[in-house]
């Protein structure tokens, strides 16, 4: 059983043909929940992003299933794991950002079964199986990194003092549970839309619009080295995890 919740056309296997338009593979069994029928358009009404919901084990962009991933929500028996396959497309990079936002958590949370709650926030980051690994070229991506990012990043020691000091440093963002996801979809997160352009994968800036500062102009083989490098990065000790009130 496959829920289309928008009508889109044929895709090539994984291929990027509207940033704005991607797959999402679930089990019937989530579905049936109603769940999609909650959260999908929610999400589509904020963000002008179409999803199409496919059959589990079909190919998509992202998948949501009881196997690997990264954790986003359970219910009585079950811990629901995110993947993202498709590490260039725009669109569900920003639904994976925002279903770990405080919006898309809520919005989970307040999904009802029979005036019930359904599902929670799982009670602490799980260990994904296998540690995350980039083909990249690690020591081209730190140049990369100081060139591009560093400008307001603390990226590498060597720049510690060359930054902008409200900026977090790849140190505290390589400390989060979902770091890969952050780097691999930041042209998408602001403010880097504003100024950011990869190869084949973002639109010009519009001629009205034009960037307030220079460019970071990368490709994706750039950024597959950048985020090899920041695998590599010591991760910042952020002590005990926040309590949210």
């Amino acid at each position: 059983m496959a829920l289309v919740i928008v009508a889109t056309g044929l895709m090539p296997a994984l291929a990027r043909a509207d940033d704005r338009t991607f797959r999402l593979s679930v089990p019937d069994a989530l579905i049936e929940t109603g769940l999609m029928k909650h959260l999908l358009p929610r999400f589509s009404l904020k963000t002008g992003v179409r999803i199409e919901l496919v059959p589990e084990a079909t190919e998509a962009e992202i998948t949501l299933s009881s196997g690997k991933g990264r954790p986003v929500f359970s219910d009585s028996k079950t811990t629901w794991h995110l993947r993202l396959h498709a590490q260039d497309h725009a669109g569900a990079a920003r639904f994976a950002d925002w279903l770990n936002s405080e919006v898309g958590q809520r919005t989970l949370t307040s999904f009802e079964v029979d005036g019930t709650a359904h599902y929670t926030l799982p009670d602490a980051v799980e260990e994904i199986d296998g540690a995350v690994q980039f083909e990249g070229n690690a020591v081209r991506g730190r140049a990369l990194s100081v060139r591009h990012c560093g400008r307001c990043h603390v990226v590498s020691e060597d720049n510690r003092m060359n930054a902008i000091g409200s900026t977090p440093s790849f140190f505290v963002l390589r400390a989060m549970s979902d770091w890969d996801v952050r780097f691999q979809s930041f042209y998408a997160l602001n403010p880097h839309p504003a100024f950011t352009q990869i190869a084949e994968v973002t639109k010009p800036f519009p001629i009205h619009q034009p960037p307030p500062i220079i460019p970071v102009e990368i490709t994706l083989d750039d950024l597959e080295a950048i985020l090899a490098y920041v695998s590599d990065v010591a991760p910042a000790d952020l002590g005990a995890p926040l309590v949210h009130q």
